[in-house]
């Protein structure tokens, strides 16, 4: 029941459903809560920078990437079910030309798997509803001037659909292995929010 009030009536009507499940012989006693705290324990911003820098470093596998990113990122052992029903992700990539940042205008639907729990601000009304009007004011005030000429392409999440930025690799790094290329990029970078 993570993210409803324990006294709501959402919140009654749930456990309700749990308990009949349960009762049923279709779930075990706790199952859902423990299938919920495995899926938000494995999150990590780690896993983004691990799909990333194998990217960065493996033309054939970005390209499967951004085919296919949930069979991808099954290469890597990562997977966007988190023991429940497989989310659809999609990943986009960052060019020269155009910058991609993600969003959800609705609630705060996010790749818990690859990114680890949304950052508070992801979930704030204000960015929400500000990035999709004025992307290129919203990334100026996290610190990211891109040039004029760069299209920004806003990607809404939804409750069946994720998405995550592949960064550009940044120059001067052809030398790095996977692992440090994995250090340099951060979770504003898998949301399109900074550069890497």
């Amino acid at each position: 029941m993570s993210g409803t009030h324990v006294g709501s009536p959402i919140a009654a009507r749930v456990r309700h459903v749990e308990a009949l499940l349960e009762h049923r012989g279709l779930l075990d006693d706790g199952e859902i809560d423990r299938r919920i705290d495995e899926f938000l324990a494995g999150g990590s911003p780690a896993n983004g920078a691990r799909v990333t820098a194998r990217a960065w470093v493996d033309p054939g596998f970005a390209e499967r990437l951004l085919a296919d990113a949930n069979g991808a990122i099954r290469e890597l052992g990562l997977s966007m079910s988190g023991g429940l029903q497989e989310q659809r992700l999609k990943v986009v990539a960052n060019t020269e030309a155009e910058h991609n940042v993600v969003v959800c205008t609705l609630c705060s639907c996010y790749p818990i798997a690859l990114l680890g729990p949304s950052p508070g601000w992801y979930k704030s009304e204000a960015y929400r509803s500000r990035v999709v009007r004025d992307p290129r004011g919203v990334l100026r005030e996290f610190g990211l001037q891109l040039p004029g000429t760069t299209r920004i392409s806003v990607w809404d999440a939804s409750a069946e659909s994720r998405y995550m930025v592949l960064p550009r690799r940044p120059a001067g790094t052809e030398r790095l292995g996977e692992e440090e290329l994995a250090g340099l990029v951060t979770r504003k970078g898998l949301i399109g929010t900074a550069a890497v």
